[in-house]
């Protein structure tokens, strides 16, 4: 009896262990399996990631400006004085009414600006506007919407940098509905004919663009909501 009763317990000993092995062996398969997938997802995602950088990339060094730019006025978003100088040089001739330079520091006077860009007091005093209000992209494209709505302007003049014109635009129109905005790029870096790739400044600057700009349309896509970016923290194009 004392046999038999040995013999029973090895082999139900013996079954449970055979049944926790082929449970670990499905375990492993399962991470195995999960990890496989994870890794396709990561790669898949990453070659997105890249042709989306690409394409962005080619549609940046494909940006020119018009040949004989017109619209009823001009918004300069600051970010260097090159940009700002084209800005007034546009004015100059005639390629809009008025100009906006929007982003301007608290600390930076009308003064400063027009002895940098070298103009005249009076084309300062009839048809500049300075907005020290927008700290970021988003607040440039609120504060030439507050702008925009006061002086009844229909079509727009953006000028800023090339790789920064996508964005620029995706908010302009997100914040302004129904008004033409023309890019007018001020093209810092030449990336058509050169072989930007081997500039580690020039990749850093479009990576990091590329980055926001993809920010921008998913939260435009979702209809997330986002801080005004002025400030003074209020919105007046949003609360009409």
């Amino acid at each position: 009896m004392m046999v038999g009763e040995t013999a029973r317990q090895a082999m139900v000993e013996d079954d449970s262990t055979r049944g926790r092995r082929s449970f670990a062996r499905r375990r492993v398969g399962l991470l195995r399996r999960f990890v496989r997938l994870t890794f396709y997802v990561l790669l898949l995602v990453a070659g997105c990631a890249t042709a989306g950088f690409l394409y962005f990339a080619d549609q940046v060094a494909s940006l020119q400006p018009p040949a004989d730019p017109k619209a009823d006025a001009i918004v300069v978003l600051t970010g260097g004085f090159q940009r700002i100088d084209q800005a007034v040089d546009l004015l100059k001739t005639g390629a809009g009414q008025r100009l906006l330079i929007s982003g301007v520091h608290p600390s930076t006077t009308r003064g400063q600006i027009r002895r940098n860009t070298q103009s005249s007091a009076d084309l300062f005093n009839c048809c500049v506007d300075i907005g020290h209000d927008a700290i970021d992209t988003i607040g440039n494209a609120n504060e030439t919407a507050n702008w925009i709505r006061e002086n009844g302007y229909n079509s727009i003049l953006v000028v800023t940098n090339n790789y920064h014109m996508p964005r620029s635009l995706l908010e302009l129109r997100r914040a302004n509905p129904g008004i033409d905005f023309i890019p007018y790029p001020v093209v810092n870096s030449d990336l058509k004919s050169t072989n930007w790739l081997r500039n580690p400044m020039v990749v850093k600057a479009i990576l990091s663009e590329y980055a926001k700009f993809s920010v921008a349309t998913l939260r435009d896509a979702l209809g997330a909501h986002s801080a005004t970016g002025l400030r003074t923290g209020k919105d007046d194009v949003a609360a009409q």
